[in-house]
This record gives structure tokens, C-alpha cells and sequence, in this order.
């Protein structure tokens, strides 16, 4: 193996195993396809190793790929993070910020926060990462992050918001059809509308279910987003955060005396950008768009 690896070789490397062919990763990287397969003979003899064999479907990853895609994954964020950077200046509130957060609170709060920092700082560029998964801010895959859990990482700037009580929920023509549950029990009854993957968050929280698993639900989903439009299209009934339930079109709340989930909302950044004015900037607006929601509850 030789003793450096361009980075150019392993975005190429990426792209392949995403897209699962040569062509297809041409397409999505902006290169040719000859240059992408030269990208990819390159690499492999880098390492002395095959990366892909070919199928009638496309190119296969080997175990070498799918072990060196982890790290791959590591340099590209870390490339990201570079290039945002160096498109910042402490000084000047202008440059890139990358948030992430889960689907509901980027859709139904921080759009409204994003266009108000628009509106106020226009020389800032926002990046918006939805993910239920924890996207890791000392590997600065993201600048900062909203989390419904306390962080646990060091090295971090962390401002805690309250908690955002999630509570069942469905639309009233809904419950006037079909009856409202007086009990979890009578909810087997009901069109539930819930998970489809049980995750290590539904694992954590099992017990505050009430014994409701993946078989009681009717319809299953994995968005957030996708649920609540369901709840919100009389489908039946599914957990929603207070607040958002609120809006229009507004749900009425079923079982509160049987089931509430409170999440420990934070705002996170890595300590690095103290001093960045449009990190700083961006992270007191998340902190005051949050607090707001979690006050409209």
C-alpha cells in the first residue's frame, strides 16, 4: 500500500458505493465516467486489494470496501467541515452553518427560524441536515445540533431548552367517528399509526408505551413526517409533541392521563466555534426558536 491516499480517490470510492455503479456515480459527482473508473483502479491499487466486483445489477463492494467506508465517511464530513470553515470568518457573520435535527422540529420549527436568520443575516449560509440518528459534532459532521437527548460528549457547548412532551393525538372528526379510548387497552380498537423499525429510541422508551409494540400498529411508518401527516389526515391515532399538535390543523389529545413522553431538548455545538460569529449567531436563534416552542405547548 502506498503511504497516502488522495482524497479525491476516496469521494470517487463514495460515490460508487452509494450509487452501486460507475455511471451512476459519474452522474451524481460531476465526473466521467472513464475518470471514475480510473478513480476507483487507482485506489484498489493503492491498497492491493479488489473494492467492487461486478454483478448484473451493478458493481458489489467487497468486505474491504464496506470496511474502509466508515472511515471514508469520516474524511468526507471532516472535508466538509473544512470547507465551511474556511468559508467563515470569526469576525464577520457570514459563512456556512450546518444544523442537524430530527424531521419534525427541522420541518415545523426551524424553518421559521432559518427564514428569520435569512431575513437578519444574509451572508450566512444554512445547511440543514434531517436525521433521527445523533450526527457526531466532534467529528464536525455537523456545526451544531438540536437533540432530544442530554450530550454526552466532551468538548461541546451545550444549552438545555426543556422538555417537549409527547402525548397520543388524533384529528376530533376522527375520535367523533370512532370513539374515544378511555384506557391504552381501548386503543387496540383504534387505527394506530406508529414505527415500522423498532430503534434504540423506542427500545429506551419502551415502558412508556404502555406495552404497545410494533404489532399494535395499523399503519407503519419510519418518518416522523410521514405519521404526523397521517394524524393530521384523520388516519388515526399517533404520538405528536404537544406544541406541534397545537397547529393547525389542531389534534385533540387522547389518553393524557395514560401516556406522556417528556424529551430533554438541547442545543449543541462544538466548543471550536465559540468564536465564530455565525455559529454564534445561528446557535442563539435555535435556542430562542426552540424555547418558544417548547413554551407554545
Amino acid at each position: 500500500m502506498t503511504s497516502t491516499v488522495p482524497w479525491a480517490l476516496l469521494h470517487t470510492f463514495l460515490g460508487v458505493l452509494r450509487e452501486g455503479s460507475l455511471s451512476g456515480a459519474a452522474r451524481a459527482l460531476g465526473l466521467t465516467q472513464p475518470t471514475v473508473g480510473r478513480h476507483v483502479a487507482a485506489l484498489e491499487q493503492a491498497l492491493g486489494q479488489p473494492l467492487f466486483t461486478r454483478s448484473p445489477t451493478g458493481l458489489l463492494a467487497t468486505e474491504a470496501a464496506l470496511a474502509l467506508r466508515g472511515h471514508a465517511e469520516q474524511m468526507e464530513a471532516a472535508a466538509a467541515a473544512l470547507q465551511r470553515a474556511a468559508t467563515s470568518r470569526a469576525d464577520t457573520v457570514a459563512g456556512t452553518v450546518r444544523v442537524t435535527a430530527s424531521e419534525i422540529i427541522g420541518v415545523e420549527v426551524l424553518a421559521g427560524v432559518f427564514a428569520e436568520l435569512r431575513e437578519r443575516h444574509p451572508g450566512v449560509v444554512l445547511e440543514l441536515a434531517l436525521s433521527n440518528q445523533l450526527q457526531d459534532l466532534l467529528r464536525r459532521e455537523a456545526d451544531i445540533a438540536v437533540r432530544m437527548t442530554p450530550p454526552e460528549q466532551g468538548q461541546l457547548i451545550a444549552r438545555r431548552i426543556g422538555n417537549i412532551e409527547l402525548g397520543f393525538f388524533a384529528r376530533p372528526d376522527y375520535l367523533d367517528r370512532h370513539g374515544r379510548p378511555a384506557t391504552l387497552a381501548e386503543l387496540r380498537g383504534h387505527t394506530l399509526v406508529g414505527f415500522d423499525t423498532v430503534t434504540s429510541f423506542i427500545r429506551a422508551g419502551a415502558k412508556r408505551l404502555g406495552g404497545i409494540t410494533r404489532e399494535a400498529f395499523n399503519v407503519r411508518c419510519d418518518s416522523d413526517l410521514a405519521q404526523l401527516a397521517l394524524v393530521r389526515a384523520g388516519a388515526g391515532i399517533g404520538v405528536c409533541q404537544l406544541p406541534v399538535a397545537q397547529r393547525g390543523p389542531v389534534l385533540e389529545r387522547v389518553l393524557a392521563d395514560h401516556f406522556s413522553w417528556p424529551l430533554d431538548t438541547w442545543v449543541a455545538m462544538h466548543e471550536d466555534l465559540r468564536q465564530n460569529a455565525a455559529c454564534r449567531v445561528v446557535f442563539e436563534a435555535l435556542v430562542a426558536g426552540l424555547s418558544r416552542h417548547v413554551g407554545a405547548a
